[in-house]
């Protein structure tokens, strides 16, 4: 009972952490706001978390696939399994550890606004040359080039939660490869039965055993309904005995 609820609880933390990964990296991490010259109205643009450490994103996908290998396996394979669980945990925190600053942001703003290449950024503050946005995005046909930009950062929260389901994907493949051998395993029915020398499987009923036999008796050009004398009790008669 004991490994079974363990098992249970690092296979619900590392999916926890998988999960958590995924939706945080979904969110909004900051704000793009571009001021063009009057009389054009300020543009603010969106950016995810996934639009600026997309391997994030991929490495959750990748844990929580890695979880349905660790169910499906057994022996070394499920150690291996676990450390490659952790791998891609410790992955995850690293792709959210890179550095997010204002200019990578109002780059990847200015590429989603629909600019042909990416935009150049430049200087402390954020300001942005090069491109322009297509219609929808703002007023249609207006030039960023000269445009002042800056960015708000509102992803710490969602950069912290990255980070925490990381943490739980990195201990739940570090308990998989010193503990995973030891857990349950996939039931035993699916798997091929076993099989003695005379080709019958293992567990098979008593009347398959008799009937094995028999045919091999009979290959054999054996008579299987013939008795040795030690299978009938002796019916000799002493010369005392009455007839």
């Amino acid at each position: 009972m004991a490994s079974k609820r363990e098992y249970a609880l690092v296979l619900l933390a590392g999916a926890f952490g998988g999960v958590l990964i995924l939706a945080s990296v979904r969110q909004r991490w900051a704000l793009a706001v571009f001021t063009p010259p009057r009389p054009l109205s300020a543009q603010t643009i969106s950016v995810t978390g996934a639009d600026l450490v997309p391997l994030a994103g991929a490495l959750g996908i990748a844990a929580l696939a890695c979880l349905a290998a660790v169910i499906a396996t057994r022996g070394w394979v499920r150690r291996a399994s676990g450390v490659l669980l952790a791998a891609f945990g410790i992955g995850a925190a690293v792709a959210a550890g890179v550095a997010v600053n204002a200019a990578s942001v109002l780059s990847v703003a200015a590429s989603h606004a629909g600019a042909p290449g990416a935009a150049a950024v430049s200087g402390a503050a954020g300001s942005t040359t090069g491109g322009t946005v297509p219609g929808g995005a703002g007023s249609p046909g207006v030039s960023l080039i000269g445009t002042a930009g800056h960015a708000i950062m509102s992803g710490t929260p969602w950069r912290a939660a990255v980070f925490l389901g990381a943490l739980l994907v990195v201990a739940a493949g570090v308990a998989t490869a010193g503990r995973g051998p030891r857990w349950p395993v996939m039931s035993a029915r699916f798997d091929a039965p076993e099989r003695h020398r005379d080709g019958v499987a293992r567990g098979a009923p008593a009347a398959a055993r008799d009937s094995a036999s028999m045919w091999e008796s009979l290959s054999a050009g054996a008579d299987p309904t013939e008795c040795s004398p030690t299978e009938y009790p002796s019916t000799e008669y002493s010369s005392t005995d009455t007839p």
